[in-house]
């Protein structure tokens, strides 16, 4: 049974509790993760994205292009410390790009 709020609560605390109750956080994970690399990464790269895939802590990135696959591989670090901080916490360790 659903627990229920007799004051006040903000919608995002009400959504915060719905997504714990009911385990939901890894997929909201994977949305966010994608959002977060579409944001960081710009319309330059996010042309030449194709699948995104967040498995555990690693987040899987295909390419199309092999000399951008090549030169994201330089910054990885980079990359996994900006989108951690896009999303407010650790969520990501490792990137691996195909």
């Amino acid at each position: 049974m659903a627990k229920r709020f007799n004051d006040n609560n903000p919608i995002s605390d009400v959504l915060k509790e719905i997504i714990r109750a009911n385990n939901l956080q890894k997929g909201m994970d994977r949305v966010d993760v994608r959002d977060a690399w579409k944001n960081i990464m710009g319309p330059g790269v996010n042309t030449y994205t194709g699948e995104l895939m967040l498995r555990g802590t690693v987040l899987y990135v295909q390419l199309t292009s092999a000399v951008l696959r090549e030169e994201l591989s330089y910054g990885r670090e980079k990359i996994i410390k900006m989108i951690n901080e896009e999303m407010g916490r650790q969520v990501i360790t490792d990137v691996v790009l195909r």
